[in-house]
């Protein structure tokens, strides 16, 4: 495997690693390029997806910190919660999830939110303007209680997080001869991508690795990764090397319609990886993610390329009563059976 010139760091084994790559011939025919997924929606915990890899060293810091509690935030639907309580059970802390979004009953809501249920997630419901602030008081709210809180940032997403995406790009590189000339992935809270940019600066990988953003404008996402992989740069002591904004490639058009906004792009995406491959990709981030994909390929812009398509997981939100019948009616006839 490539090896990161970098100092090892504490992690916990919550992860199956490697995920395995996995060639998608069909789906590469129908879009006239060469295609391949890194199937991280298969590490393993909980429905696995790529926060259980930043995970494994953010929890490992928090039982280093003595803490009894893991408070971190997001969507009703949030993969990176659903992971976190599912972690915080494994290793015996509390989990206490933020979400924005009207209360819903687990059992009616179904997807993510049922299995934060079951693994025991204290929910706390706040809109999206003040998911931030009511994070930090619910934190001060717990020290003030004499508990022992540690925060995990939205998509852990920090240097500590992103670290684990540089890891991931050197266990990629090791898997696959040649290496994708263009790495796609869907993009929000920017850890993934920057870990990956940053762990690409470290290995000479000279690809193109685009975030399809999710929810953010092009240019306020790509100044996001940007930070962040300089900051898990800084944070594996190669301070030396600096990412710009303007290094980073961010494709903002599926964005337009909003976070979570399920509309025909993602549904064609998801019937064709099921009908062409029988993978599925889920309504909010991979099934964007890969319209996002599809569309660069029909503008031109991957001819005959060697792409890689990073799946981040995420597939409990098809189950979700928010997608479900939405999901099923929209797929029906958008995709070629053969």
């Amino acid at each position: 495997m490539p090896v990161l010139p970098i100092r090892p760091w504490p992690h916990l084994p919550l992860a199956a690693l490697p995920t395995p790559v996995q060639s998608l011939p069909r789906l590469g025919k129908a879009l006239g390029l060469e295609l391949w997924v890194k199937r991280d929606d298969l590490t393993g915990l909980a429905f696995g997806g790529n926060k259980t890899r930043k995970l494994a060293y953010l929890l490992a810091e928090a039982l280093q910190q003595g803490a009894d509690t893991v408070v971190t935030a997001g969507a009703a639907q949030s993969n990176h919660c659903r992971q976190t309580a599912a972690a915080a059970a494994q290793w015996g802390l509390h989990a206490i999830l933020v979400l924005a979004g009207e209360p819903q009953d687990p059992a009616d809501a179904g997807g993510n939110l049922t299995l934060d249920a079951l693994f025991g997630a204290e929910v706390i419901w706040t809109t999206w303007a003040e998911r931030d602030q009511r994070l930090r008081q619910t934190v001060e709210d717990l020290r003030a209680q004499g508990r022992r809180p540690y925060l995990i940032p939205y998509g852990g997403s920090n240097a500590l997080g992103a670290r684990a995406y540089a890891e991931a790009l050197a266990e990629l590189l090791d898997q696959l001869s040649p290496w994708p000339e263009v790495i796609i992935l869907a993009s929000s809270s920017g850890g993934t991508q920057a870990g990956l940019v940053a762990g690409a600066r470290l290995l000479g990988y000279q690809g193109t690795i685009i975030g399809i953003s999710v929810d953010q404008p092009a240019d306020v996402l790509a100044a996001r990764v940007a930070a962040l992989a300089n900051d898990a740069l800084a944070h594996m002591g190669r301070e030396d090397i600096h990412v710009a904004a303007t290094d980073i490639h961010v494709e903002d058009q599926y964005a337009q319609p909003g976070y979570g906004v399920f509309t025909q792009a993602e549904a064609e995406a998801i019937a064709m990886a099921a009908r062409l491959e029988g993978l599925l990709v889920d309504p909010v981030y991979t099934g964007r993610g890969l319209a996002g994909l599809i569309g660069l390929a029909r503008r031109g812009r991957l001819p005959g390329r060697r792409v890689l398509f990073w799946h981040t997981g995420g597939t409990p939100a098809l189950f979700a009563r928010a997608y479900q019948a939405d999901v099923v009616r929209r797929t029906r006839d958008d995709a070629p059976s053969t």
